[in-house]
């Protein structure tokens, strides 16, 4: 799946880091600033909620933008992502051209 997105990204012109899971993102974050981030929900060591809810902690991320692309779409983990700082929710399977759209749309 890592591989689809960073095809699909850098083809529209995206600069892509991935990280294997939450807490190697975090890690990574720690030293670097992106213009979004774009989380799956069910990772290992740290899930998605835990990222976002993280990253809402640091001054260096408190207000970028996260997109959550996951298989997740009940309306309760929704709502658990909106409160913990998600800014979207895409289910996969993504599309392309709307995934490019969405961050296009809340990186400026």
């Amino acid at each position: 799946m890592r591989a689809l997105l960073r095809a699909a990204l850098t083809s529209s012109g995206f600069e892509v880091e991935q990280a294997e899971d939450g807490q190697e993102a975090l890690e990574w974050l720690a030293t670097n600033e992106v213009d979004v981030v774009l989380t799956d929900i069910n990772m290992p060591r740290l899930d998605g909620f835990g990222l976002i809810e993280k990253l809402r902690e640091s001054a260096l991320h408190a207000e970028r933008p996260i997109l959550v692309l996951t298989t997740e779409s009940s309306d309760e983990k929704k709502m658990r992502a909106k409160n913990a700082g998600a800014t979207g929710w895409i289910v996969k399977p993504f599309d392309a051209a709307k995934l490019t759209a969405a961050l296009r749309r809340v990186a400026h």
